[in-house]
């Protein structure tokens, strides 16, 4: 089996620290992290890039909150310096004004920020340590600060992930969206429903918040539809790209990570993609012991592509949304 040239598209968290403790993510289920155990040495980072010289596209996240990360400016003007397309995800708690300004300063070309509700009773209850409102100001402050730097950077984007307690206020999003001044919306399903975990494990709960609010199952057929559409009208008429997720699974559905891309935990472990959640899950290697390069060109690697195009893919890759078509 051939290698695949070295990836043009990393995602690399910065920290795994994070302010908020919210539902569907593992961080709620793991002891927290301090802020500067949990960020990615800075020079770690610059030898990850450097091993990468035909990186186009650079990624900024992983399970942590990146306005956390120490380093994020130095990392993004670092990137840029190198011609690389950088952008995150954020929850936006933290996206003050000064943030905003600054960002919009350093050439970050998109910016991301998880609203999972049109109302503080819904959001708050996911994002738990959140306040909507300040969320919403920081939103309308960052379309401020590109206005103000007279820049089309940062592309800002909410993301939306769909669970039977928030889809229905989808379409009141969209019209929120559209009154403070973004242009985008995304709307994605849980990304993984730990089936390759133990029932009673380190994972369950979890598991279990994934089986009780994915919408994959097919039994909120009619719910999600109706959602769907409403929300596709609201967008009509509001001028707002919309993305939504395929409801069901797609046949063949499959997965190109691990020949396109890879991921990087702030502790330097490599992994095929960012959906897997728990560097203890799948390990390809550690960049404290090789270089990137070895560890793509490596035994692991090779396994996991073999096995990714086989009809028995990794167990890990089984319960996943965007090997299943539905993220």
């Amino acid at each position: 089996m051939s290698v695949p040239p070295l990836p043009a598209a990393v995602q690399v968290e910065v920290t795994s620290a994070c302010n908020l403790r919210c539902a569907m993510c593992l961080v709620r289920y793991r002891p927290p992290v301090n802020k500067l155990a949990g960020a990615m040495p800075y020079a770690l980072f610059r030898r990850l890039v450097d091993d990468l010289p035909g990186l186009r596209q650079l990624t900024l996240q992983g399970l942590g909150e990146p306005l956390l990360a120490p380093d994020l400016l130095n990392m993004i003007r670092y990137a840029k310096g190198r011609g690389v397309r950088v952008g995150f995800n954020s929850n936006g708690t933290l996206l003050n004004r000064r943030k905003a300004a600054e960002l919009v300063a350093s050439g970050l070309d998109w910016l991301h920020v998880s609203l999972d509700g049109a109302d503080a009773a819904t959001f708050e209850a996911i994002r738990d340590g959140a306040v909507f409102g300040t969320v919403v100001d920081n939103l309308a402050g960052l379309a401020a600060a590109k206005r103000a730097a007279g820049s089309a950077t940062p592309w800002i984007r909410v993301v939306f992930v769909a669970m039977r307690r928030n889809i229905g206020q989808l379409a009141d999003l969209v019209r929120l969206l559209n009154r403070i001044g973004v242009s985008e919306l995304r709307v994605q399903n849980l990304s993984h429903n730990f089936s390759d975990t133990d029932p009673f494990g380190t994972y369950r709960d979890i598991r279990e918040y994934a089986a009780d609010q994915a919408l994959w199952t097919g039994d909120d057929g009619a719910t999600v539809a109706a959602a769907f559409e409403a929300a596709r009208a609201a967008a009509a008429d509001a001028g707002l790209l919309l993305r939504l997720p395929e409801p069901e699974p797609v046949e063949g559905a499959g997965c190109s990570w691990p020949w396109d891309s890879a991921y990087v935990t702030s502790r330097g472990v490599v992994q095929p993609c960012c959906m897997v959640m728990g560097d203890d899950r799948v390990v390809l290697g550690h960049l404290d012991r090789q270089p990137f390069p070895e560890i793509w060109a490596g035994p692991a690697y090779q396994r996991f592509r073999q096995r990714l195009r086989s009809p028995d893919p990794p167990e890990v890759c089984r319960g996943c949304a965007l090997y299943r078509g539905t993220f």
